[in-house]
């Protein structure tokens, strides 16, 4: 590296985001950049440890260790410090789709493994990664490049999430003609309506990009669900292979009392009904569900229910609870939880950060489970009865399991309850339509690396393929799949996870 005592010289240094009780005024994105001069010191950070973990994307203790992408962060890094910014945007492009969405909204896995975290805080990789594609935009340095030559192959991409978008980037490259079908009125999937617009522009950012595949040759047919509106038929009739990223949107429910009340509702209808309303009306169409001076719990503490959080206070609500049936975790790693696995420790995020700020306190409250909802006389939920848990661990390691404890039940006021619990496959009836198998866990059939699935010339890729995960992977498996169809087009491949468009 261009400076070996980088990492004892400098500290961590993350840029400020913009104070929570400004932020909730409006949808914008909230992270700021750190100046060139700033950042440069942060890639001098990166050490020359040999063994660079974060790059390597290993799977330990059941989640990713280092980077699902390969990406050559020790690379960019040097590249960061050295002020070559071209050049970093090139060496991150080459294994890397769309590092704007996955700088904004990846965990950083990458840095849980990062050598300098050993003993130190370590490197901002993630935050290397935005500025530097951020910069490549800002000064105008990525463009389309559509491909010199056709190779006349249609393929059918039904979803446009990350693991889609990436697919149909990765073969509208090697010169197939590619269709991707979108059953929303805009590209994105879960970019597009998954994720709040503050924590992931809409316009700027996942339009800016799709734009730019649309002008390279990918076609868009939005408004239109394969098996609906567009026959399972029809698509094998026109395409020579079809890829199924469709997504894990199938919402995990929780079958209690009081479930069909009015006002409980699961977390994602409740995000893409705020970001449709936002890019249609900046919320004055009002085709939403509003939680102003709502009583508002939200159950589930992963970032589905974090993104409920900081939607529901720009709604201003009246109160705000997030119950987490999970202990509390740790301030530090644990001494089963070792580098370089992925650090499982309490994080602030931004929307519990924005609730401390506007009612005074962390909104979790953790070992809780709910029992009932009740409502009114109309049907309206009005009250959440709850009980606190404690967690039996079984000896010969099988799965734990929750207990309520006795006298611990509350009664919480509550006008509107969000389901945040995590997701259990893909929906079912594209599927049946196509015949394909499933697994045991009811997602699509497919191993990893092939990608075909029991039908010939069907793939699938993503979270229909692998269960409800992160993008990063997402976007891993939609290269994949790409070289796996392009093979079954060609014969062979030159995909070799790397891209094209600089």
């Amino acid at each position: 590296m261009g400076k070996p005592t980088g990492f004892i010289e400098f500290q961590r240094q993350l840029p400020e985001d913009r104070a929570p009780k400004e932020r909730i005024k409006d949808w914008k994105e909230f992270h700021l950049h750190l100046s060139d001069e700033e950042i440069q010191k942060q890639g001098a950070r990166c050490m020359d440890c040999g063994i660079p973990f974060c790059h390597t994307g290993m799977n330990i203790a059941g989640a990713a260790s280092g980077c699902p992408l390969n990406n050559l962060i020790p690379d960019w890094n040097d590249l960061v410090y050295r002020n070559e910014w071209k050049d970093a945007y090139m060496r991150l492009r080459r294994t890397n789709n769309f590092p704007e969405f996955t700088g904004r909204v990846c965990p950083a896995p990458c840095e849980g493994a990062c050598t300098v975290g050993i003993n130190l805080p370590p490197v901002t990789i993630k935050n290397h990664e935005v500025t530097i594609s951020d910069k490549a935009w800002e000064e105008e340095r990525v463009h389309p490049h559509p491909p010199e030559i056709r190779t006349n192959k249609k393929v059918a991409i039904v979803g446009s999430g990350p693991a889609g978008l990436a697919a149909a980037d990765q073969l509208n490259q090697a010169g197939h003609i590619v269709t991707v079908f979108e059953r929303s009125d805009r590209p994105g999937g879960l970019l597009m309506y998954g994720i709040p617009n503050m924590k992931l522009d809409k316009r700027d950012v996942v339009q800016r990009r799709t734009r730019l595949m649309a002008q390279e040759g990918v076609k868009f047919i939005t408004n239109c669900e394969v098996g609906v509106d567009y026959s399972v038929e029809k698509l094998k009739e026109e395409f020579d292979a079809i890829i199924l990223t469709i997504g894990s949107t199938k919402g995990r429910d929780l079958p209690i009392e009081g479930r069909d009340l009015k006002g409980v509702h699961y977390a994602m209808e409740f995000l893409a009904k705020n970001t449709k309303s936002l890019l249609d009306s900046e919320l004055n169409d009002n085709n939403y569900i509003s939680a102003k001076d709502k009583n508002v719990v939200v159950i589930g503490g992963g970032d589905t229910g974090t993104d409920c959080v900081a939607t529901s206070i720009r709604h201003q609500c009246s109160s705000l609870r997030q119950l987490e049936i999970m202990p509390e975790s740790p301030k530090t790693r644990s001494k089963n939880n070792p580098w370089p696995e992925y650090p499982k420790v309490l994080k602030v995020d931004y929307g519990q950060e924005e609730a401390t700020a506007v009612f005074g306190s962390d909104p979790r409250e953790y070992e809780t489970m709910t029992q009932k909802f009740v409502g009114d006389e109309d049907g309206n939920l009005k009250e959440i009865h709850t009980v606190q848990v404690k967690w039996n661990f079984p000896a010969n390691g099988g799965r734990p399991t929750p207990e309520p404890i006795p006298g611990t039940e509350k009664v919480k006021p509550a006008d509107l309850a969000l389901l945040a619990m995590g997701f259990l496959g893909p929906e079912d009836q594209l599927l049946e339509k196509l015949g394909v198998d499933r697994d045991q866990r009811s997602n699509i059939k497919a191993d990893y690396g092939a990608f075909t699935t029991s039908v010939a010339g069907v793939f699938a890729a993503g979270d229909s393929r692998r269960g409800q995960s992160l993008v990063v992977w997402a976007i891993n498996e939609g290269r994949a799949v790409a070289k796996a169809c392009d093979t079954y087009l060609m014969g062979s491949s030159d995909l070799t996870g790397y891209t094209q468009n600089y």
